[in-house]
């Protein structure tokens, strides 16, 4: 499996407020390694940063973008599901039963909900209220999204293991075709060896070491 150190700040020095700004996110290692198994294109650049403290840990996606996509329908499941967004998917274990799963586009709208197995996807589930939260910023050539986790919710759910949890960490981006509609094309950190396109599955999950 593939691993991303976390690497630990203290306690409220970070406050995240979507701009990706705060000097603090260069104590983070930069993961850049985002693969399109599916697809011929290479994607455009994606950075993802991760720090933690005894309270949160935290992340910065920095997606590089000068064409984002966003449903403006309404703020229905289905309007997020067909918008360009970053996602990360926690489990306590490979049987992903049940796996947790936080999808954020631009605006920020987060589609947060719990899954079991052969897609089951429960979306009236809710990351605990005040344990989540999560802010964006949109510029020209890139946009950024800061989500910020308690420690203690992670635990709740059982997604700590010493200092490990597994995690899968993606991307979904919308491209007009020809006929102008949009399809997505899909990106993950780490290549789950499957024919078609598919996230939900535990081939997709690395680990995040809490150093």
């Amino acid at each position: 499996m593939k691993n991303y150190n976390v690497n630990q700040i203290e306690k409220n020095i970070l406050q995240i407020n979507g701009l990706g700004n705060n000097p603090i996110w260069n104590n983070a290692t930069v993961l850049t390694d985002f693969v399109s198994p599916w697809d011929s294109m290479t994607p455009d650049k994606i950075e993802l940063r991760a720090l933690w403290d005894l309270d949160h840990i935290f992340f910065l996606y920095k997606v590089y973008d000068g064409n984002i996509h966003i449903d403006k329908t309404d703020d229905s499941v289905e309007s997020i599901a067909k918008s360009d967004r970053v996602e990360i998917f926690f489990r306590k274990d490979d049987l992903l039963n049940p796996y947790y799963c936080l999808e954020i586009d631009p605006e920020p709208r987060i589609m947060d909900f719990i899954a079991y197995p052969n897609w089951q996807f429960d979306y009236d589930w809710k990351w605990p209220e005040k344990h989540l939260t999560v802010k964006s910023n949109s510029q020209k050539d890139f946009f950024t999204v800061e989500i910020a986790i308690s420690i203690e919710s992670l635990k709740k759910f059982n997604l700590i293991k010493g200092n490990k949890i597994e995690a899968g960490l993606y991307r979904a981006k919308y491209i007009k075709q020809s006929n102008l509609d949009y399809e997505p094309v899909w990106i993950s950190w780490i290549n789950p060896n499957t024919e078609m396109p598919n996230f939900h599955i535990a081939s997709s999950f690395g680990t995040l070491t809490l150093m």
